[in-house]
């Protein structure tokens, strides 16, 4: 068994097309894995330790366990790790430091969501809660959206001085002009496609539904402060139906399909221009896991401190 760290894992150079590749593979192939509910415990308050197994596609023959969890007082707070198992021997192959995978991930779910759920045409995507997971989705969209007729307009919702150093990080992206709104209504008014990656919000963010205009497709990455959405849009899209039945308006939805069913092919997505869509993607291990499986396999050959975990290689009885 090996230990890949943080370090390790970014000196692969890994570009936002191969995460978008991997997490776009994984949907596709979902019903060939095994994903039970993720198990999370709560220390105290709002600290937790959640666990995601799963069984990866079978090109891989591994399956992968990841475990997140939150502690107050730590910096950074979040922090993941994914062990890494053969099927057939059961012999655990990696640990795996997740951080930078999880963000990547996140942002390319995001910007495949976006890609595949938008209407044919899009000038403006709103973009609030400007910290990495924004950051690694507008490194995605990059990757993805075609190139546009004039620049998209990228709408930044103004908190400290996060837009002006968000503009400055993306500023030599050609397709993109960047433009900074000091409230909701003005960030959302005229949007075609609205990000959220705020990871905290008391209530909702807009209380009038009237806000999203027709065609609208509203992407909350952390599923905070758009619950209103849930009963009058036409079509709420996840990553998962479990992640969503225990949503309040759950049995409100007007229709409802997995993304990675869309991407097959087996149901619809967006059906016409003018239909509003909201995208719930809680997260899948199954996307950690597979991603690090492209790590080791790119990163086990080279020098590694093997720490040998001794079994028992018979039946004994105690």
């Amino acid at each position: 068994m090996i230990v890949i760290q943080d370090e390790e894992v970014r000196s692969l150079g890994l570009k936002p097309a191969d995460f978008i590749s991997a997490v776009r593979h994984c949907f596709v192939h979902k019903p060939e894995c095994q994903l039970p509910p993720k198990m999370s415990v709560h220390p105290k308050n709002d600290d937790f330790i959640t666990t995601m197994p799963c069984l990866l596609p079978t090109d891989t023959s591994r399956f992968g366990v990841k475990v997140v969890s939150r502690a107050k007082g730590r910096v950074p707070a979040l922090k993941s790790d994914t062990f890494l198992y053969d099927v057939e021997s059961g012999g655990l192959l990696a640990v795996v430091d997740s951080d930078y995978v999880t963000t990547m991930r996140t942002g390319a779910v995001a910007a495949l969501a976006v890609e595949t759920l938008k209407k044919s045409t899009v000038r403006k995507i709103a973009l609030m809660g400007l910290g990495n997971t924004a950051r690694a989705t507008v490194m995605c969209l990059s990757s993805i959206l075609p190139p546009p007729e004039d620049k998209y307009e990228v709408s930044l919702l103004r908190y400290k001085d996060q837009a002006d150093l968000f503009i400055e990080a993306f500023d030599s992206l050609n397709d993109f002009h960047f433009t900074i709104a000091d409230n909701v209504t003005d960030l959302f008014g005229d949007a075609d496609v609205i990000i959220s990656c705020i990871t905290q919000a008391d209530g909702l963010i807009a209380d009038d539904v009237g806000i999203f205009k027709p065609g609208v497709l509203v992407v909350p990455v952390h599923t905070r402060g758009f619950q209103n959405c849930d009963p009058v849009f036409d079509k709420v899209v996840c990553d998962d139906v479990g992640h969503v039945r225990g949503f309040k308006h759950f049995n409100e939805f007007k229709n409802l399909a997995e993304l990675g069913d869309i991407l097959r092919g087996d149901m619809p997505g967006r059906t016409c221009e003018e239909e509003r869509i909201v995208d719930y993607n809680i997260g899948l291990g199954l996307h950690d896991a597979y991603i690090c499986s492209m790590v080791y396999d790119a990163v086990a050959s080279r020098p590694h401190e093997n720490i040998g975990l001794v079994h028992n290689s018979h039946k004994y009885i105690i």
